[in-house]
């Protein structure tokens, strides 16, 4: 039987990687467990390696189900399975590329990272789904978790990106449409920093790969529309077992005035271009300002009221990512701060 496998990466484009794929078919035995191996791609052509010394190594790290082409491909009926195969990206003598952020921080089970990942969908004219061919819709404030082709594009492919996930195993945990037409969100839970992150660089693959069917884009930059319109961003929700399990005011407290402490350096490292969203308007405080506050969603940190009247037993959330922020980073910032 034919097993089909997806190998997918990130590139070394700057400012921010884009998510590369290749497929391989093999030939298992219906009784072995598969296990990707080790494959090779030329470096040259993503920002990677020179031509001279063009290979570089992709190291098999996760495994998903892959339900994408499983109504597309019209030899689905010799294969046994399909995968999709998250790597990171190796040198040739098996050290880890410059580009592999995965490879720099250590992993930790005991965080737990809630990723929102917003994003809007676009047509071929490069304008948000929903918006006219000249000028703007309506002003911003019906298309919040709205209803209505008024108020709402792209609802199926937010809902087929959503089976999609879960078929692969992914935890998302909700979706909803945004303050901005076309504009999208989902919530990507991950138990662990490592998982967390991979799960989410999945998760963006997956709804890359889907609007190739629908015949749209997907925009993950934090500022699409200049002007009165909400930008993008991915706030990310995070606790550890202290924070989940204790319930003191103090530890918490503790938390944001360290991330006050580091805030110059972690926004670094949330996104490019986060300054056209991060005005201190549109749910924001200013790029240069740190703040916290209870329910506050113009802080740069949130204290959940659910955190409060739970016995300041939960979590915080971190509104200062970008949309196109790398969650590897994220979550390296984030751990080696609090750690």
């Amino acid at each position: 039987m034919k097993i089909k496998t997806e190998y997918v990466w990130l590139d070394g484009c700057k400012p921010e990687s884009k998510l590369r794929s290749k497929v391989k078919v093999d030939d298992y035995d219906d009784y072995c467990e598969y296990e990707p191996i080790m494959w090779a791609f030329d470096g040259s052509s993503t920002e990677q390696a020179s031509g001279d010394k063009s290979d570089c190594l992709l190291k098999p790290v996760r495994v998903y189900e892959n339900s994408l082409d499983w109504a597309q491909t019209s030899f689905s009926s010799v294969l046994w399975k399909q995968y999709l195969v998250l790597c990171e990206v190796l040198n040739a003598d098996g050290t880890p590329h410059e580009s592999n952020a995965r490879s720099k921080f250590k992993d930790d089970n005991d965080w737990w990272f809630g990723f929102e990942q917003e994003y809007v969908l676009e047509n071929g004219n490069g304008k948000p789904l929903g918006f006219p061919n000249t000028g703007y819709p309506k002003p911003q404030g019906d298309f919040y978790c709205g209803s209505g082709s008024a108020n709402v594009a792209g609802r199926k492919v937010s809902e087929e990106h959503l089976e999609h996930c879960l078929n692969a195993g992914i935890n998302l945990t909700g979706t909803n449409a945004e303050v901005m037409l076309g504009q999208w969100e989902y919530q990507c839970l991950g138990k662990g920093a490592k998982k967390a992150a991979d799960d989410l660089w999945m998760s963006r693959y997956i709804m890359q790969r889907l609007t190739e069917k629908h015949n749209v884009s997907v925009n993950w930059h934090p500022k699409p529309i200049s002007g009165d319109w909400n930008g993008s961003g991915m706030h990310t929700n995070f606790s550890n077992k202290e924070m989940r399990e204790f319930g003191r005011k103090e530890i918490f407290t503790d938390v944001c005035l360290r991330l006050e402490e580091t805030h110059n350096k972690h926004i670094l490292e949330y996104g490019s271009d986060n300054d056209k969203r991060l005005t201190g308007l549109h749910e924001t405080q200013h790029i240069d300002t740190f703040s916290y506050g209870i329910s506050d969603r113009g802080a740069s940190i949130r204290i959940p009221v659910s955190t409060v009247n739970d016995g300041w037993k939960g979590y915080l959330e971190d509104r200062r990512p970008a949309s196109n922020a790398d969650p590897y980073k994220i979550v390296k910032a984030l751990t080696e701060t609090l750690n």
